[in-house]
């Protein structure tokens, strides 16, 4: 498959989710997951350009909201507003399905903290690979649900004996003098 490569492609900037209430998704992201809010932009309607360059109808508006979760992730919330919006959530398993992975220092400690915050679904408590996946035996990790229907993973790698090489923080010490993503 030689010449299917993105020339140039260096790194991740962004995650991006639609929310249905944008001051709520803010509120949660900024408060419980100690992000920062960046900035808020707002565009439509615009028939022309929101069709060609979104593929949404041209009746849609959109507000966003750019956040940084620490140390190294950028995420952008929008919340649309169109007469034809679909309000269903994917599914994990349906196409289009997602969820956004969050390293923690102990996901016993985040599952009873998150617990009591209204709206939040842990779902099934932490778990626990076994030996059955040996590179990453020991990884405890849960899976919840946002007040607004977004599935977020929450992962605690330090358990794990020679665990593969995962971006974390000794890479971005570096990031000024890395190479393009191979």
């Amino acid at each position: 498959m030689t010449g299917r490569r993105l020339p140039g492609i260096r790194h991740v900037d962004h995650a991006a989710y639609a929310v249905p209430d944008l001051d709520e998704a803010v509120a949660f992201f900024t408060e419980v997951l100690g992000a920062e809010e960046l900035y808020r932009s707002r565009r439509g309607p615009d028939a022309a350009f929101m069709t060609t360059h979104f593929e949404v109808p041209g009746d849609a508006v959109l507000e966003l909201s750019m956040l940084r979760l620490p140390p190294n992730l950028n995420i952008e919330l929008f919340e649309w507003h169109t007469a034809d919006q679909r309000t269903e959530h994917p599914r994990l398993s349906d196409r289009g399905g997602h969820h956004l992975c969050l390293v923690v220092d102990d996901v016993d400690d985040a599952v009873t903290h998150l617990r009591g915050i209204s709206g939040v679904r842990v779902l099934g408590g932490r778990k626990e690979v076994g030996g059955d996946s040996p590179a990453v035996a020991g990884n405890r990790w849960t899976y919840l649900v946002t007040p607004w229907g977004l599935h977020l993973e929450l992962v605690d790698r330090s358990r794990v004996r020679d665990a593969p090489a995962l971006v974390g923080p000794s890479d971005w010490n570096n990031s000024a003098e890395r190479t393009p993503l191979a």
